[in-house]
Parts: structure tokens; sequence; C-alpha cells
């Protein structure tokens, strides 16, 4: 697919941008395109001998894709994916062993816990309601507070959630009601959540998108995106629920049996950096770095309270199962891209 497709065209750069004497790296990523510029110049900046070349999409598209490429890749790292994805990678040998330079000074919780080191995080993000207080003002709806609150039947029609086969965000919020419900009621709950949404939407901002767009009361969605919306002016309220909410860590690793691992590890020691801590920052609540987040005004103070005990290693392992229920049960809302 990319092969017709020159250095200069893959990262969006403008042909004068391209210097000979740079080496293309391409980097998979599930970042959001907002942030892709920006990083994009703090590593070329840090790390001179470099052309980052962005491989874009949802969590899950690059997640698989990376995968199917697992003979031949043709990523030189993973710059900004979920922790989950990240360690089915490392399982499938995919990832270089590397541990950055300065990694030590990373919260222990964005470090990766099993030999051989091979990825590290980068940010936190957690599931969150966007609730559009106009629409519900027009309709009589309720403010939630629980999950539960979201099977009412006030709210039938008026709720978009991400696809959990598309987005990571939707994959969390599934795997969190499994893991805190239990499967048995965790798929109960999902049957009657399933009455009221309208459709699966294909990312994780996009149900957040809509709600403060007011074509939905809810989106279910991430922190980040609906702190953007809500301080852009949008009338919306950001939700976490009382009864604790799924969460991810999105990371970064070289990946393995590339041609330019010496300037892909390079990468990596930036992209484990204090300065590259403040760049995600600007972005996410919850960095690796401590002392560097600075979240927004409107940003809920309790939301890192309420992230459930989550094993990422269980939705690593089981990612492929609980996909394949869910596609089975839900499959016929999911809207395509």
């Amino acid at each position: 697919m990319l092969a017709g497709f020159s250095a200069c065209a893959l990262a969006c750069l403008p042909a004068p941008a391209c210097a000979a004497e740079r080496t293309r790296l391409v980097a998979d990523t599930a970042l959001e395109i907002e942030q892709l510029d920006p990083i994009r110049r703090a590593v070329e900046a840090a790390v001179p001998e470099v052309e980052i070349a962005w491989r874009r999409d949802s969590t899950g598209i690059v997640t698989d894709r990376m995968l199917a490429e697992r003979d031949a890749p043709q990523a030189d790292l993973v710059l900004g994916l979920a922790a989950t994805s990240l360690l089915r990678f490392e399982a499938a040998g995919l990832l270089d062993p590397y541990r950055p330079a300065g990694v030590e000074a990373l919260r222990p919780f964005f470090r990766d816990p099993t030999p051989p080191y091979s990825w590290t995080g980068m940010d936190a993000y957690l599931g969150v309601i966007c609730f559009n207080t106009e629409v519900a003002a027009r309709h009589r709806i309720t403010r939630p507070s629980f999950w539960r609150d979201l099977l009412g039947p006030g709210l039938k029609g008026r709720i978009a959630m991400p696809n959990p086969a598309a987005s990571g965000t939707g994959y969390l919020l599934v795997a969190a009601w499994l893991q805190t419900l239990g499967e048995e009621a965790g798929w109960a709950f999902m049957d009657a959540l399933h009455e009221n949404v309208d459709a699966y939407l294909p990312s994780g901002s996009g149900p957040c998108r809509e709600a403060a767009a007011g074509r939905h009361a809810v989106g279910l969605s991430l922190d980040m995106r609906a702190a953007a919306e809500k301080a852009a002016g949008a009338p919306i309220d950001i939700v976490v629920p009382l009864d604790g909410t799924g969460w991810e860590a999105e990371g970064f690793a070289v990946v393995a049996g590339r041609p330019h691992l010496a300037l892909a590890r390079k990468v990596a020691d930036w992209a484990a950096s204090r300065e590259a801590n403040a760049l995600y920052a600007r972005s996410f609540a919850i960095v690796a770095f401590p002392g560097v987040a600075s979240p927004s005004p409107v940003y809920p103070p309790h939301a890192e309270a309420r992230m459930i005990r989550n094993d990422l290693d269980w939705m690593a392992r089981n990612r492929d199962r609980i996909l394949a229920e869910w596609a089975r049960r839900y499959g016929a809302k999911v809207r395509a891209r």
C-alpha cells in the first residue's frame, strides 16, 4: 500500500523539508492527528539525523497491521500505541530489547515489567462519559454518575461508543466492564447498553465529538478528547463514573530486525526524556515523567483516583477472544469509516 509514496508524502512533509542526509524512520502510531506534527518536529530537532514518517490509524488497525507484517516489518518504531498492543508485539518477538537512557526516572507504572525490557510508557488515558447538558435538558435526561445509569430508557438511541475492534478506548471500556463485573455480568451489562447505543464508531475520539456537537446525548470516549472538547466550549460534562473506569497506558518501542536500529534507539532515548514528556503533557493529564503533567483546568481532578485495578497482560492475552464475542453480539451497529 505504501510502495507508491515518497518519504515526504508519507510523512506529510513539503518536499524541501526532506533533507537528503536524513534517514527516514517509519513510526507506527495511534496518536491523535494534532499531536503528530509537534512530536515529529521535536524528534527531528533532538535527533537531526532522522526524518519521521508516520503511519497513523486507530489502535486496533495499527495493531493488526503490525502483527500481519511480522515476517517483514515495515515500521522502525512504534511511537504512541496501547501498552496492551506492545505486550502482544513483545510476545511475538517483534520488539528490539532496548532500555532507553534515563528510563529509571520514569514512574514504575510506565516501565516494561518483564525481561527483556522492550517497551516504555509515555502516558495513560482513561474512559469517560461525554455528557451533552443541552441535549440532556431538552430531553430531560439525568446526568449519569455510574455506568449503570446509561441503561435507562431515556437514553435509547442517544449513545455513541467506540468500536473496540478499531479503537483502544473502546477496548479498554469493554475490558474494564468484564474485569470489574465478571464475565457473565459484564456481557449482560453490555447487552443492556447495546439497546441504547445508536452506533459504534471507528475511533475513541469520535463519540465525544458527536456528543460535543449535539448529535448524541452521550459519547463514551477518552479523557484527553473530552477535556479538549470542553475547553473549546462544547456544552459537555466530563463524567468519570463513581464505580471506576478502565484505562490504558500508551507507549513506544523499537521494532526488531530493521536496518536503522541505532537511530531508532536514539529516538527512543528522546521519547523517555523529560522534554518529550512535557510534550505529551500538552495532551495527556497522566504522563510517565514525574512532576511534568499539567492538566487542563476543565480536567476532572478525581479521574486518576477512579482508575480501576487493571490487568494489562490479561487485556493483551484475551483481546482476540473478547473482540470475537463482542462482534458476534453487537457488530450490527458498527459504523464503517
